[in-house]
């Protein structure tokens, strides 16, 4: 197990050096457009050529990149061009916000998604498994742009229940927090439950769970100890995976109920060019991608203790 965990760790480690050379090659490798972003296009070239001089531009490249990676691990990002401020005190409160819509959607996706997916694969080909195929391929087909303004227009307009925008000028506020939930929940349980009604109708179909059946064992204890176990193994990557999306991909989310999250400010930082914080951004959301495939593989041993032999 120790040597499992060391592989994936080495792994992940170097996906991140090169994601960051990679970075590092877009973004930094062109003084001259680092020095125009940071200070504007209407700079002049004197100012240009003091500020990358003050700011070691002009070393060798190899040093230029060890240094710009040792501040990235110490959390020094630079200081934002948009807000004027270090990008460590934009990123990590707008991270955090993201982190609670998704732990929210989570909550609420990984049981509705499970179990509507269990017992459409328990009855596959009945009418209970059309009518959950059925619903979860029409929800995912929205998209949240369309959903967004959708129950806007019911639950703002028509019935006066909840807030149009989720701001929270006034600090945290869970009345504000429904909306982006329910459009994120409504978009995501449809994939992750057809995912789990496929892999829960294969492992139906198996010997030994057509062997347990026939031994009489109760059928409850048939799905919950042989057949869920190893049901969960797809819809488990499919789970982490949308970690990764919760992060970054819902940009459209958090602009439209104006939602101070991190989709939200990459979108900003994107439109400012404002480069350190896309460089955050950007380092922030690679490092939670490996990090969820990480806890991905570790979490295959305990579905499928086989695996981790392997």
């Amino acid at each position: 197990m120790l040597l499992f965990v060391t592989r994936r760790v080495g792994t992940m480690a170097l996906t991140m050096i090169v994601v960051s050379i990679l970075l590092f090659i877009l973004l930094e490798l062109t003084p001259g457009n680092v020095a125009t972003k940071v200070l504007g296009p209407y700079s002049s070239e004197e100012q240009r050529r003091l500020w990358l001089e003050a700011h070691g531009y002009f070393d060798p490249i190899h040093i230029r990149y060890f240094r710009w990676l040792g501040d990235f691990i110490i959390g020094n990002f630079g200081e934002s061009t948009r807000f004027k401020v270090p990008v460590g005190d934009v990123l990590w409160p707008r991270l955090w916000n993201t982190a609670i819509l998704g732990f929210a959607v989570m909550v609420v996706v990984v049981p509705l998604s499970l179990t509507l997916g269990v017992l459409a694969g328990m009855k596959e080909g009945s009418k209970l498994d059309r009518s959950i195929s059925v619903g979860s391929i029409v929800f995912t087909s929205i998209p949240e742009f369309a959903s967004a303004v959708l129950l806007s227009a019911i639950f703002v307009f028509y019935l006066g229940l909840l807030p149009g925008t989720s701001g929270m000028a006034s600090g945290f506020d869970l009345a504000q927090l429904v909306l982006p939930v329910m459009v994120l929940v409504l978009y995501d349980f449809g994939y992750v439950a057809r995912m789990t009604r496929a892999s829960m109708a294969e492992v139906m179909l198996t010997n030994y769970i057509r062997t347990a059946v026939l031994k009489g064992l109760p059928y409850r204890s048939v799905i919950l100890k042989h057949a869920l176990r190893n049901a969960l193994i797809a819809p488990f990557t499919v789970i982490m995976l949308q970690i990764n999306w919760l992060l970054s991909g819902v940009i459209v989310v958090e602009f439209f109920f104006a939602y101070k999250g991190f989709g939200a400010l990459l979108l900003e930082a994107s439109l400012n060019q404002d480069i350190f914080l896309i460089e955050a951004c950007a380092m922030v959301a690679v490092f939670v991608a490996v990090g969820t495939q990480f806890a991905a593989d570790v979490g295959y041993t305990y579905l499928n203790p086989r695996i981790r032999f392997s």
